[in-house]
Formats: C-alpha cells, sequence, structure tokens
C-alpha cells in the first residue's frame, strides 16, 4: 500500500483525490494524513473521510511514500516541500508551483539533489480540448500557426498570492497548446481583468483573463484554417493528476524536466513585471 500525505487542503483537490481514493480508483494508494494552516479545511476533511489531521506539515516525514500540495497559497509550496525532499519521495505541487521564480530554481536545484520526481501545476493542461488542439496543431492541421488567443478565468485574492492565486491555469493552457518558448509579455490590467500578449519567435499570442463567466477558451490561427474552441471542465483534469502521482509512486519518470516544471513560474513572474512597469517584460529563467 503506497501512503501519502496531502499537505494544505483548502481547495477543492483534496476533495476530489481523496474522493477519486474512496471510490476506488487505485486501491493500493491511501492517504494517511492531511494538514493546513487553516484547521477548518482539515476538519471538514477528517469529517467526511475519517482522514487523521496532521499537527504539523513535518509530522510524516520517512512515513510517508509521497506527498501531495495542494495549499492555495504558492507560498507554502516548497516550504511544506522542504522536509521531505531528503527522503526522496515524489511530490505532487499544485499551480502555482511557487510565485517566485529565484524560490522554484532553489526547490528544483534540491529535488533534483534528492532524485525527488515531480508531476502537478495547473490541472487545465489536461482538458481535453486543450490537449486535441495541441495535438492538432503539431500534426500540422493548421498549417503555420501565425497567433492564437487563449482565455481563462482569474480570481486575484491578496490572502493567497493574489495575481498568482489562479493565473497559472491559463499559461499551462497556453504553454501546452503553443510551447514553452514565450520569451516576452506585454500585460495591462483593468480593475479585475487582465489581458496580454506573449510574444513567441514567430508569431505572438493574446491571453484574457477574465473575473466572471469562468470561461475556458482557445484559438488558433494557422496558414491552412483555424479553430476556436470553449473547453468543458470536467473531472478528468483532476484524475489525469491522481493518475500522474500514482505512476510516480509506481517508478515511473518524470513527464517534464525540473526546468520545463517551473517555466510557468517565470512567465507569470513576467506577466505581473509587466502590469506594474508598463512595459513589456523578457522571460527570463535562470536553468536548474
Amino acid at each position: 500500500m503506497f501512503k501519502v500525505a496531502i499537505l494544505g487542503c483548502e481547495n477543492s483537490h483534496a476533495n476530489s483525490f481523496l474522493n477519486q481514493l474512496k471510490n476506488g480508483r487505485h486501491p493500493d494508494m491511501t492517504v494517511i494524513g492531511v494538514y493546513s494552516d487553516e484547521e477548518e479545511s482539515c476538519k471538514k476533511l477528517n469529517a467526511e473521510f475519517g482522514v487523521h489531521i496532521m499537527e504539523s506539515y513535518d509530522e510524516l516525514v520517512g512515513k510517508v511514500d509521497g506527498i501531495m500540495i495542494t495549499a492555495r497559497h504558492g507560498d507554502n509550496h516548497y516550504k511544506y516541500a522542504k522536509p521531505y525532499l531528503a527522503s526522496g519521495i515524489p511530490m505532487f505541487i499544485d499551480k502555482p508551483i511557487t510565485c517566485d521564480g529565484a524560490e522554484a530554481v532553489e526547490f528544483m536545484r534540491e529535488a533534483k539533489k534528492y532524485g525527488v520526481r515531480l508531476c502537478g501545476g495547473s490541472s487545465c493542461k489536461y482538458l481535453p480540448g486543450v490537449t486535441q488542439m495541441a495535438k492538432e496543431i503539431a500534426e500540422g492541421m493548421y498549417g503555420t500557426v501565425r497567433g492564437g488567443n487563449v482565455a481563462a478565468p482569474l480570481s486575484i485574492d491578496p490572502a493567497y498570492g493574489g495575481f498568482y492565486f489562479y493565473s497559472q491555469h491559463l499559461v499551462q493552457m497556453m504553454t501546452t497548446i503553443f510551447g514553452n518558448d514565450v520569451e516576452e509579455v506585454a500585460a495591462i490590467s483593468c480593475d479585475k481583468e487582465v489581458a496580454f500578449v506573449a510574444k513567441y519567435k514567430d508569431y505572438p499570442i493574446t491571453g484574457s483573463y477574465t473575473s466572471e463567466g469562468w470561461y475556458y477558451h482557445a484559438t488558433v490561427f494557422g496558414g491552412k484554417g483555424l479553430k476556436a474552441d470553449k473547453f468543458a471542465f470536467t473531472p478528468y483534469p483532476f484524475e489525469c493528476e491522481l493518475d500522474d502521482m500514482y505512476a510516480l509512486l509506481t517508478g515511473a519518470p518524470m513527464k517534464e524536466t525540473y526546468d520545463e516544471f517551473i517555466r510557468p513560474v517565470f512567465i507569470l513572474n513576467a506577466l505581473d513585471a509587466s502590469m506594474k512597469s508598463g512595459k513589456s517584460e523578457k522571460v527570463v529563467a535562470t536553468p536548474v
């Protein structure tokens, strides 16, 4: 039996993972403890699933086969992972991986040092429409890509990292469809809405963060045609995330490199900097 702890259980991810396990997905995987700095979140999970409430986030060091970090605030992710890194156990890290590029690099260097295999990020990279559009572009269905647009919800909550709280969803939709190689961004904010242009080598992609409507949408413009699609959010992405964690527990390699895993952090840092400076900002990443 693979024993796992969930650290930071303030959002729907912890409920989803526990529900999936309760309903028989990966029967040889079990959650033996949950932790949150918001005690009420743990109490609700204990009442529904009977799972042990941890007194501290490092309580189960040396006692679990993996951890799943689902804290709402990205600043907690590396902090929660640190005590477990030397154990070399697999980890799921929710979005945003961190809110700071330097911290993300330090995190990955420690993970690499101890051979920690990672999965996670935004669940939106697994939206069926997103993966389908990426596949069609790779297969040349639309010819040479000349541009596109991606839209996703934005919830700016100062208690959970402000802009970073929800913004990785759109970024990973974009990088899943169009690739990681964003060179530069220019962003503007208008009350609760944010728009940006992401410069790739050969074309621009525009992004639209919306505070209402909860739209997940993408458009690709190519030399042979275009496609616009609105993506429905279903439980499927959460199932994919749990499957990824289970695969690591059973010995599978990471799907991404450490550099690829934290690439969204640097794109978010550049977007945040652009909103504050009013200028275009380079996406500068320090290699792990």
